[in-house]
């Protein structure tokens, strides 16, 4: 178990808000080139999405605008794998595909990404087959990458700090912040629960709460959560090391023995009155991914309702009172992606479901994130909206907004990822 400070600083040159992947990720980097840096995590390390993903670190089928990103994380996973045990490994990753239809695709992205100098190649029927059981499906080849791979989720964000710590970054937990201390529109610190802190920066990597924050400090985020749920198996020897998406459900080997499986068609939007606010950024998202995320109206939109949209600082804010998400996984969900993987490799019909969770994944309109300084407050920064590819890219969206931060020139493009493209 991670081992947290306990004492607040009275001053840092950089404040991180929130204690997931990317927090962890910007105060390692930020510690590393000497900034005096504090995460602030209302509760505890990874409590929400950083914990609850699929562990992929991939290059595979990303937005060519993260595909950059992607291979520096590789890189990046391996330096931190040989100073702390994160469980990343390179375990290769498919996208199998059935049809001539699935091959035209990937060979699109593959095209793409070749400008980049992607790892990835297309396999035929005879090669996929060797890394794969017994299946009845007809795969008829895969896109693949040998130097993608996966790291543990429950590891990963506590090993990432710890080695910011190693470098003198503190690192609280059960310490919410309130909101900015804005002076003179720009930013001189935090108000946290426990008082308040100057710094000459402040970082936002709140996940699924980052639109209540930012708008609380008058700053406009289209951010919206979808549910995902996902199960583990016990731990079961199959003739599987790679990971795989089979199209309609993804599976991988853990470090524990056992398997991490979802389904695509898993994921649940809660309609929330955020789900009417957004509706005409999100429509178009919406109606592209239909067939990946279901709507649901239930209490969730009566729960967001009562959260104050606006709060002052002086008092218990709302990210007091509920300082974990912690949604139930949709059993219908688990039900299918099990099905799926004993139907299409029947090799696991011997083994047994040893756990199934869910999370809040923070999506925005285009799918991609905001890691960008914050228009309009000087000295405040976002990192968010990660849509659910934030734990591979982890480490070097981290670096990057350390390069921001420090007003370091980043290694990869930093436009798409503007937090301005949502204006107007």
């Amino acid at each position: 178990m991670f081992a947290a400070d306990q004492a607040v600083p009275e001053s840092v040159d950089v404040a991180i808000i929130g204690g997931g992947i990317i927090g962890a990720s910007t105060a390692y980097a930020l510690a590393q080139a000497g900034a005096r840096v504090c995460v602030f995590e209302k509760g505890v390390l990874a409590g929400e999405q950083s914990s609850r993903n699929w562990g992929w670190v991939r290059t595979l089928d990303r937005d060519p605008a993260e595909v950059p990103l992607a291979m520096r994380a590789n890189q990046l996973w391996a330096d931190i794998q040989a100073r702390a045990d994160v469980g990343f490994r390179r375990t290769g990753m498919l996208y199998l595909q059935e049809n001539g239809q699935d091959a035209a695709q990937h060979q699109r992205w593959l095209d793409t990404a070749r400008a980049y100098g992607a790892d990835a190649a297309l396999l035929d029927r005879a090669q996929v087959l060797r890394h794969l059981p017994e299946s009845p499906r007809p795969w008829s080849g895969a896109l693949y990458s040998a130097s993608d791979g996966v790291a543990e989720p429950g590891m990963a964000t506590q090993g990432i700090a710890g080695l910011a710590r190693q470098h003198g970054a503190t690192v609280l937990e059960h310490c919410a912040v309130r909101g900015l201390d804005v002076q003179a529109g720009r930013v001189a610190g935090i108000v946290t629960e426990r008082g308040r802190v100057r710094a000459q920066a402040v970082l936002l990597a709140g996940g699924a709460w980052s639109r209540l924050f930012c708008g609380n400090s008058g700053a406009e985020f289209p951010q919206l959560k979808v549910r995902g749920s996902v199960l583990r198996t016990q731990p079961f020897d199959a003739p599987l090391a790679a990971t795989v998406n089979a199209r309609n459900f993804t599976c991988r080997k853990r470090a524990d023995g056992g398997y991490t499986v979802s389904q695509f068609g898993a994921s649940m939007a809660d309609v929330v009155p955020d789900s009417f606010r957004l509706m005409g950024k999100f429509m178009r998202a919406w109606l592209a991914n239909n067939a990946f995320v279901k709507v649901r109206f239930g209490k969730r939109f009566f729960e967001e309702l009562a959260i104050p949209r606006h709060f002052e600082l002086d008092r218990v804010s709302p990210f007091e009172r509920h300082r974990v998400l912690d949604p139930a996984a949709s059993p219908r969900a688990i039900k299918i992606a099990w099905q799926r993987l004993t139907e299409t490799f029947p090799v696991f019909r011997a083994a047994s479901i040893g756990r199934a969770w869910a999370g809040y994944i923070d999506v925005t309109p285009d799918a991609l994130p905001v890691m960008s300084p914050v228009d309009g407050i000087a000295g405040f920064y976002l990192a968010s909206g990660f849509s659910g590819h934030g734990f591979g890219i982890g480490p070097a969206a981290g670096e990057l907004m350390a390069d921001l931060v420090l007003g370091r020139t980043p290694r990869v493009d930093t436009h798409p990822f503007r937090f301005s493209r949502f204006s107007g």
